[in-house]
């Protein structure tokens, strides 16, 4: 929901952003409607099933892009960008415009600007910084489950994130867990 009050769906088998407005109106927000990976303004821009949604304080969405394996912002003109990854499947950390990410189905965003995102093909939780660095916060990449230090921490297929006032990141598992990280910056 945007500081208006209105609720934005990330309507993926339709790869659109939807928006219901206060008033009950749903239009399409960004996205053609047809499957692919292009940068644009409104429906002119494509998502290939856009599945997790999250608002920054500024009032940009950001949409992990499940098959389009990448991270997008949304701009509150409708200006769609790609903010990390480059559509190809797959694992590496490092500057935005040359990570990978795998099935990439939660996002969120911490109150510094921060992106953290459930990168479910990768078994990982992968922090995007706001100096343009993608990083693995936890998971080694083993399917299995784990606790313990972040480094060594192993997740079955981490999907939806939120974090709590103290800045503690929880994440649903594909094993009917929640697992929470503790933040250390």
């Amino acid at each position: 929901m945007d500081a208006s009050g209105n609720i934005f769906v990330a309507d993926a088998e339709n790869h659109r952003i939807r928006k219901i407005a206060t008033d009950g109106t749903v239009s399409t927000f960004a996205g053609s409607g047809s499957m692919g990976i292009a940068d644009g303004t409104g429906t002119a821009a494509q998502f290939a099933q856009p599945c997790s949604l999250a608002f920054d304080a500024a009032g940009n969405l950001y949409v992990a892009d499940l098959k389009g394996n990448n991270i997008r912002k949304i701009t509150a003109a409708g200006v769609v960008t790609t903010v990390a990854g480059t559509g190809i499947a797959g694992f590496a950390d490092g500057d935005t415009s040359t990570t990978l990410f795998n099935t990439p189905c939660g996002v969120i965003v911490d109150k510094t600007g921060n992106l953290y995102v459930a990168d479910t093909g990768n078994r990982r939780i992968r922090k995007i910084s706001t100096a343009g660095k993608v990083t693995t916060l936890a998971g080694t990449g083993e399917s299995a489950y784990l606790d313990g230090d972040a480094s060594i921490a192993k997740l079955v297929s981490p999907n939806s994130l939120a974090l709590d006032a103290n800045g503690n990141l929880y994440v649903t598992d594909g094993v009917g867990l929640i697992r929470k990280i503790t933040i250390t910056n």
